[in-house]
This record gives structure tokens, C-alpha cells and sequence, in this order.
């Protein structure tokens, strides 16, 4: 798995310290505003304006997922426009064009995600990840974090939608961050953490500590229907993108196996509720999303073989209702 180095392109660049799968912390960090003021992070400069801006995402990725669930519930997609890499990384990372699977490049008709870091610094050093929210007035990255993108999308283009449904509401956010702190540390980060270690100890470490966290979520939404309460809030999709992803690609291509989100009884009615919230289906792609761990990531299947299963109705009714 590369990166980019002072603009130039290293391949097979180890993301492991002492067998422990090590997340880089994202580079770009400014913030859409109403107003074009600074957000909490970064330079301000950028106001909201429909049309300005465009996502470059993955289907296959969770932390692109979340944007693009996102611009759905809050029907931006006339103010915001998309570009979508194909599921297989090319000699340098995501790639785009219908050929490979993916969109084409509306914004900056480029072929590589890594060239649209390069535009936006010629000298980057890091890894070419999505999300990245793009200006094409400034012609450079806005941010490349996906939980300041969602933020971004939840409340910066208000005046471009007439949905005012607030996924962090002020009253709520103590506890949305602390159990987005618990997600993200064992289950969203952790099963990257199991799939990509590279001694026991340190899958065990992390692989278990998926299921510890999987017990106790599964008894909170024995009481409530959401993880904050009565609300859907954003913590409820930022562990939407891993669960479902969990039972076809993390329990067994990561092995994180122990048991599947469909053992868990609230866990997969939860998970079905999301499902069926309008606009929610339709961002999720099984195809990309097994064509990309297994036929990418050949460190961890090196064959590149993408299994015909599992067969998963995430249609099918759940009982969530009860808690309405």
C-alpha cells in the first residue's frame, strides 16, 4: 500500500508498528461555513455556495461511505456534485473511469486521486485517501476527514436544501462524541486494527475488543432504538458504514469472526432500520465494497479471489418500531 512522498509515488510502504495497524491522521482540515469564516479547524475562505464543491469518494470505503450518506439525507446532490473511483486500486491508488469501474472525473478530469493532491500541493506527502471535499473555485482540497466532512454537509448548505433535520443537535453532542470515541476506536478503526495486523497479539487485542464493544451496544438498543436516544444522530451512521460492511467483508476477509452482526438480535434489526431510511440503499454498493477488500488488498488475500457470498436481506422487516 503506498503513499505519496514529497509528490512522488512509494510503493509497499509498511502502515504497521510492532504488528499494530497505525491510522496517518488526514492533512487537509478546513471547513465549509455559511459564511466562509474559519470552522473549528483550519482557514476559512470557504463559504458555502451550490455547485463550488465536489466530493471524490469510494463505495467501497466506510469513511467516504459517511459522506455520501450525508449529502443524501440532507438532498444535497444538486448543490454538491461526485466523483466515484473504481473498487480496485490502480499502481497508484483509487482510480476513475467508467473502464475501471468507477465515474469519471467531472471536477478536474483527472485519472488518479493522487493527481488531485498534487494540484492541491505539488509537494504532498501522505496517504491518497477518501473523502475528499474539493473548491473548484480555489482549486484545492477543503478536507480530507471524513468526520468534519459529515459535519461540513450536516449544517454548512443550508440554505441549498430544505431538509433541517440536524444530525448533531447541541444538546446531544457530549454524548454523540462519546460514543463516537468508543466506535471509532474498536469498531470503525478496529477492524482495520485485526485486518491489518501483522502479529497475534495484536489482532487478539483488536479483534476482541470489536466484540466487547458489539455486547455492549447490543444491550443499549435493548432500551432505546438509537444509540443517543430516540434521535438518529451521526453517531448512528458512522457505525452504520461498518456494520454493513461487517458480515460480508470484516468477518471474514479481516477475521474478525467471532460472531456476525446477524447473531446479535438488536444489533441487526438496528442495522436494518437504518437500511430503510430513504436515499440509505442506494448509497450502498456490496459489489465495490467486496471487489475492494478482497481483490485490493492482497496482503491480507493474496489470491485476489472475491467470495459469491454471503447471501444478506437487508431489506427485510425489523422490529425497531417498538421503540417508536
Amino acid at each position: 500500500m503506498g503513499l505519496l512522498v514529497n509528490g512522488v509515488w512509494q510503493e509497499d510502504v509498511s502502515r504497521t508498528t510492532d504488528g499494530q495497524f497505525i491510522r496517518p491522521a488526514t492533512s487537509f482540515r478546513n471547513f465549509v461555513t455559511a459564511d466562509g469564516s474559519a470552522g473549528p479547524t483550519g482557514q476559512g475562505g470557504f463559504p458555502a455556495e451550490a455547485g463550488r464543491y465536489h466530493l471524490y469518494v469510494s463505495h467501497a470505503c466506510p469513511w467516504a461511505h459517511r459522506t455520501m450518506i450525508f449529502r443524501s439525507l440532507k438532498k444535497l446532490e444538486n448543490a454538491i456534485s461526485v466523483s466515484v473511483a473504481a473498487p480496485l486500486y490502480g499502481k497508484t491508488g483509487w482510480e476513475f473511469g467508467p473502464a475501471q469501474g468507477g465515474t469519471g472525473d467531472d471536477a478536474n478530469g483527472k485519472a488518479t486521486l493522487a493527481e488531485i493532491y498534487l494540484i492541491a500541493d505539488p509537494h504532498y506527502t501522505g496517504r491518497v485517501s477518501v473523502p475528499v471535499l474539493w473548491d473548484k473555485k480555489r482549486r484545492t482540497i477543503v478536507n480530507n476527514e471524513s468526520s468534519e466532512i459529515i459535519r461540513i454537509l450536516n449544517s454548512a448548505f443550508d440554505a441549498f436544501t430544505n431538509v433541517r433535520t440536524d444530525y448533531y443537535p447541541q444538546e446531544l453532542r457530549v454524548e454523540i462524541n462519546r460514543i463516537n470515541d468508543i466506535v471509532y476506536s474498536n469498531v470503525n478503526n478496529g477492524v482495520y486494527r485485526a485486518g491489518f495486523a501483522t502479529s497475534q497479539e495484536a489482532y487478539e487485542q483488536a479483534a476482541r475488543g470489536i466484540f466487547v464493544t458489539f455486547d455492549q451496544i447490543e444491550d443499549r438498543l435493548s432500551r432505546q432504538r438509537y444509540l443517543v436516544g430516540s434521535q438518529i444522530t451521526e453517531a448512528d451512521w458512522r457505525l452504520f458504514t461498518t456494520l454493513v460492511r461487517f458480515d460480508t467483508v470484516y468477518y471474514s476477509h479481516f477475521k474478525c469472526n467471532l460472531r456476525r452482526v446477524a447473531d446479535y438480535p438488536n444489533l441487526w434489526n438496528y442495522l436494518r432500520d437504518l437500511y430503510s431510511v430513504p436515499g440509505i440503499a442506494e448509497t450502498v454498493s456490496i459489489d465495490h465494497i467486496k471487489r475492494h477488500y478482497y481483490g485490493s488488498q492482497r496482503q491480507v488475500n493474496p489470491t485476489g479471489i472475491v467470495p459469491i457470498g454471503p447471501l444478506i436481506d437487508f431489506t427485510a422487516p425489523h422490529d425497531r418500531h417498538r421503540f417508536a
